[in-house]
């Protein structure tokens, strides 16, 4: 039987920009399609923030930042909706009072997502969101290497004696063996820390550490070289915060921090994972009150089109 051909977004050229669908890239929602290869699914929850609120609304405002995509990305010579089917999975609805229970039903919709092949780009909504997607992912695959751009660690014990927020998923994680120890990887790490025992808890829990400032002293291609070879040799799921970004580019986040990523070095550094083993993506953390002119929800758009062109060339 002859596999058919992708459906791909809305023709930029016979609908406006600013018309016809709402969802990622205006690309055809699941129920519009036979097969998926790739789901954008967005989880509108952020009640493990602990500073500025609103990511719950990231997802949409993503989805609206994304109509400017296109087709061909040349940076990597890909067509990330040609050569694989994406589709817009809509939004899990969650519980915003009961944190545990929107866990697990993230972790029960991922699952019944995936159970098909599909993989998954999820838009967040805050970075509580990983620890369920972890979970999932790996009961299938044990533990994934998990390359984390953030500005902060995510691996700290509890806030006020919560175990699950935004700022914790990844000690979580590496208490319940979902992360691989030897290939984990923080990048983009930056600002003032509660003490230095914060690093030293970090690498006991199975990560290394790219600071933004590595970026100014040691540039894009040597830390993409070390990104990859700390990597390499199994399935690696992608986390990316979008506070790794300098407030100037990313003023739409609840904890921003100066002296971070610039967006051409973001990008650059995702295209560098062609190649290797890359099973699913976030992106979270957006927060579309604090936004600008569009600039953190642009940003977050590219770079899941980024993401995107990743999987199919690794597809191909």
């Amino acid at each position: 039987m002859q596999e058919q051909t992708p459906i791909g977004p809305v023709d930029g050229t016979r609908v406006p920009r600013y018309a016809g669908s709402a969802t990622f890239a205006r690309l055809p929602r699941l129920d519009e399609v036979a097969r998926t290869d790739v789901a954008v699914l967005g989880v509108p929850f952020d009640s493990g923030v602990s500073y500025r609120p609103g990511a719950r609304f990231g997802p949409a405002h993503v989805r609206a930042a994304s109509r400017l995509l296109r087709p061909y990305n040349p940076a990597l010579d890909a067509m990330p909706f040609g050569t694989q089917q994406v589709a817009d999975a809509g939004d899990i609805g969650v519980n915003p009072f009961d944190i545990g229970e929107a866990i697990g039903t993230i972790d029960r919709e991922v699952t019944a997502l995936r159970a098909d092949g599909a993989q998954l780009l999820t838009i967040g909504g805050d970075h509580t969101i990983a620890l369920p997607i972890l979970r999932s992912l790996a009961r299938d695959h044990g533990p994934v290497a998990v390359l984390h751009f953030d500005a902060h660690l995510d691996t700290w014990d509890t806030y006020f004696g919560a175990p699950y927020t935004h700022g914790t998923p990844f000690r979580r994680a590496s208490e319940e063996g979902l992360i691989d120890m030897e290939r984990s990887l923080h990048m983009g790490i930056r600002g003032p820390l509660y003490s230095k025992q914060d690093l030293e808890d970090d690498a006991v829990l199975g990560f290394q550490v790219i600071r933004s400032d590595d970026y100014e002293v040691d540039g894009v291609r040597s830390l993409v070289e070390r990104m990859r070879a700390r990597l390499a040799g199994g399935p690696v799921y992608v986390s990316v915060d979008i506070d790794v970004l300098d407030p100037a580019h990313a003023p739409g986040t609840g904890t921003p921090e100066a002296g971070g990523l610039t967006s051409r070095e973001l990008l650059h550094t995702l295209r560098g994972l062609v190649g290797l083993d890359v099973v699913g993506a976030d992106i979270v953390e957006v927060s579309p009150p604090y936004d600008h002119a569009e600039l953190t929800g642009i940003a977050a758009a590219h770079v899941g089109y980024e993401l995107l062109s990743v999987l199919a060339l690794n597809r191909a």
